[in-house]
């Protein structure tokens, strides 16, 4: 089965992909807008599953909307699944990596992506 891990934002969208239960990130999207996001989001390709990142609050309500318009454009199944901390613990992988701070800034979305989609994986 191919997953695609998204975390959502309203300017950066990190994602992540996974075939089987090991999880990789992939990139980070740059929009200005849902529908943009939607667009790149199905050049990417087919996807068995896409689960979207949903935290607490104000952000929950507006990855909510996000989440309703992504499954009228989508033909497969999309879930939220909690991504609480995933954020944190993506910076502490990443620097545990060696990685530079230029390329840890810009990939943190992603690895964000990959956090939330391996903890949903794991739960499967």
């Amino acid at each position: 089965m191919k997953y695609l891990g998204i975390d959502y934002g309203l300017r950066k969208i990190g994602l992540a992909v996974a075939e089987g239960k090991l999880a990789e990130p992939l990139t980070v999207l740059r929009v200005n807008t849902g529908e943009e996001a939607i667009n790149k989001i199905k050049l990417l390709g087919k996807f068995d599953k896409v689960i979207v990142g949903i935290s607490e609050g104000r952000t929950a309500q507006i990855t909510n909307l996000f989440v309703e318009k992504l499954q009228k454009h989508l033909s497969v199944p999309v879930e939220v699944f909690d991504e609480t901390l995933s954020t944190h613990e993506a910076q502490e992988l990443s620097r545990q990596t060696g990685m530079n701070r230029k390329k840890r800034k810009n990939m943190e979305d992603a690895f964000a992506a990959c956090v939330m989609l391996q903890n949903y994986l794991d739960t499967a």
